[in-house]
Order: C-alpha cells, then sequence, then structure tokens
C-alpha cells in the first residue's frame, strides 16, 4: 500500500465515522457501531468499509439494511469532504471479529473461575 492509499483509507475511515455518527440521523441505525478498518483499492476507486455492530440480532439486522440504504448518501458527503479525483465507491462489510473476541474472551474468563 502506499503512503497515498495510507493517507486515503485514514482520511475515509474518519469522514465516514463522522458522517455516520453525526450527520446522518437515521433512527434504524441503533446499538454500538464502529467503523474498525477501510480497504482501498490501488487506484482509490473503491473502497471496503468494515464494520462492527454491538446489539442484539434484531437490531443488528436492521442496522445492516439502514447502512445499505445510507451508502450513496455517505459517498456524496465523503466526496464533498476529501478531494479526490474520483469519490470510491463504498461497501459496507460487517464485521464481527470484535464480537467473535469478546465471546471468547467471555468463555475463557468463565472456564478461569471453573464455571464450565
Amino acid at each position: 500500500m502506499t503512503l497515498r492509499n495510507e493517507k486515503v483509507r485514514k482520511a475515509l475511515m474518519r469522514e465516514i465515522s463522522d458522517i455516520l455518527f453525526r450527520e446522518i440521523k437515521n433512527p434504524h441505525i441503533t446499538g454500538i457501531v464502529s467503523i474498525t478498518d477501510v480497504e482501498v483499492s490501488h487506484d482509490n476507486s473503491y473502497a471496503k468499509v468494515f464494520y462492527s455492530v454491538m446489539a442484539d440480532e434484531d437490531k443488528k439486522k436492521e442496522t445492516v439494511e439502514a447502512l445499505k440504504t445510507v451508502t450513496p448518501k455517505v459517498r456524496y458527503e465523503v466526496g464533498k469532504r476529501i478531494r479526490l479525483r474520483k469519490t470510491p465507491e463504498l461497501n459496507f462489510i460487517l464485521d464481527e471479529s470484535l464480537e467473535r473476541g469478546f465471546r471468547i474472551t467471555k468463555l475463557i474468563d468463565q472456564i478461569s473461575r471453573g464455571e464450565i
């Protein structure tokens, strides 16, 4: 990854988080949502936005669907904030690694206390 791509990646993470949690007021985006990573293509035309949601399954599904509907608005706002030749296509991908890590830590704690 080039230095430019790394700068674009960091800027996208910062701006997408700000846009989602300050600009867009969608009541269907619930629970604790965080942007965990962004991967940009070599030409910065595509970006995979990894996010996690800490909520029950129903609210998580609702949030996933809501993010799909607000993607064009987020892309538009990113284009206004970050000066790039072409605003990248955004693809939101649910990242469940934080949730898996939390469950594993909980299981290890239970084992160490002799509960399992």
